[in-house]
């Protein structure tokens, strides 16, 4: 075996191993913990680490979701807090998680990192949650709601020629039906289009609201090789924003996702796989203008967030499919995608690559 193709960092970095729960409409009877429990056990055997040899752990979740202040103090309980442990957490989907325990790593104050992050969003109304993200003098006071805003841009899309409403539907059912062969999907197979929730977007066109844990495991070096037979390596990582407010960007383009994949080298090298977050398919369409994907690039092979979509937990998902399919040799070069806010607003674009056989 080789090394990856190209690596443009200080340290090589790859995802050794990747988990993630069935996905469900609802968890009323588990707690956040009892959620994120087997999945980090799932991870950690993966590669016969235990929490006590992991360098760095890093979680993404969002207060807001669960209700309540520091929830995410809570989960810690699954990992095991004692002995002390190195620990972070962000406000945001798990995708940055992994991005600090990337960066940690490439510092080298750590050679592995378990990232995690969970979602549940069955307890309330997740279109009314996510209203409180938007500006609070000119937008925020109107209450639009996440699916209300990817309307407008899917409209904005359809008026500008890039697609229409059979065309979202041939996403959604692509989707949908590349989720039958996977166990974790919320939904799978056949699912009709189903009324309109804001017009031109009908319910199938938008993602499930369900609950969800993912988790990955990352290591550097020759160490990444010990624990996986194929690592899949992170040979480029980086994140952009939109402006906040929604009227100063063109909602038919993603700028910042262009720009995250020429920073992350995307454009060095052609792709096969590219996992993108897209919890509208009218997103899809945009991504896969901004990242320039072709026909030949099987895109979502997993079923996408439009098969499950578990808040906080979707984009590190992505990014755990895509080495998942180089770990077992369906993928040699892949794209992953994670988002965040209304309208693909921040984007982090990941490259990974598997040893060259």
């Amino acid at each position: 075996m080789t090394g990856p193709r190209t690596s443009r960092y200080a340290r090589d970095v790859a995802v050794v191993a990747f988990a993630q729960s069935v996905h469900l409409r609802r968890t009323d009877e588990l707690s956040e913990v009892e959620m994120v429990m087997p999945v980090l056990h799932q991870v950690l055997a993966a590669t016969g680490l235990k929490a006590g040899e992991i360098g760095f752990t890093c979680s993404g979740s969002s207060d807001y979701l669960a209700g309540r202040a520091f929830s995410f103090t809570m989960t810690l309980d699954g990992v095991g807090a004692w002995p002390p442990i190195s620990e972070s957490h962000v406000e945001m989907d798990g995708a940055w998680a992994l991005y600090e325990a990337w960066v940690k790593i490439q510092t080298g104050e750590a050679d592995t990192a378990l990232v995690y992050s969970y979602g549940k969003s069955s307890p309330g109304s997740v279109r009314d949650v996510l209203t409180r993200q938007l500006d609070p003098y000119y937008l925020a006071p109107l209450w639009p709601d996440s699916v209300a805003l990817a309307a407008l841009q899917a409209q904005a899309l359809v008026d500008a020629g890039e697609t229409d409403e059979p065309a979202l539907a041939a996403i959604a059912a692509r989707s949908r039906a590349d989720a039958a062969a996977n166990p974790h999907a919320q939904l799978r197979g056949a699912v009709p289009q189903g009324d309109y929730q804001v017009r031109p977007l009908r319910t199938g066109d938008c993602p499930p609201v369900g609950d969800g844990v993912a988790a990955v495991i990352l290591a550097a070096g020759d160490l990444a090789r010990q624990l996986c037979e194929r690592p899949a390596w992170i040979t480029g990582i980086d994140h952009r924003i939109e402006a906040h407010g929604l009227g100063l960007r063109d909602l038919t383009d993603s700028p910042s996702t262009r720009t995250a994949a020429q920073h992350a080298g995307l454009f060095d090298a052609p792709v096969d796989t590219a996992e993108l977050h897209a919890p509208f398919s009218s997103q899809e369409v945009v991504l896969r203008k901004a990242l320039g994907l072709g026909d030949t690039v099987a895109v979502n092979p997993s079923g996408g967030a439009l098969a499950a979509n578990p808040m906080m937990a979707a984009g590190l998902i992505r990014i755990g499919e895509a080495a998942a399919r180089i770990h077992r040799g369906a993928s040699d070069r892949a794209v992953a995608h994670a988002t965040s806010g209304p309208c693909l607003q921040q984007n982090l674009v990941a490259v990974l690559e598997g040893d060259t056989r």
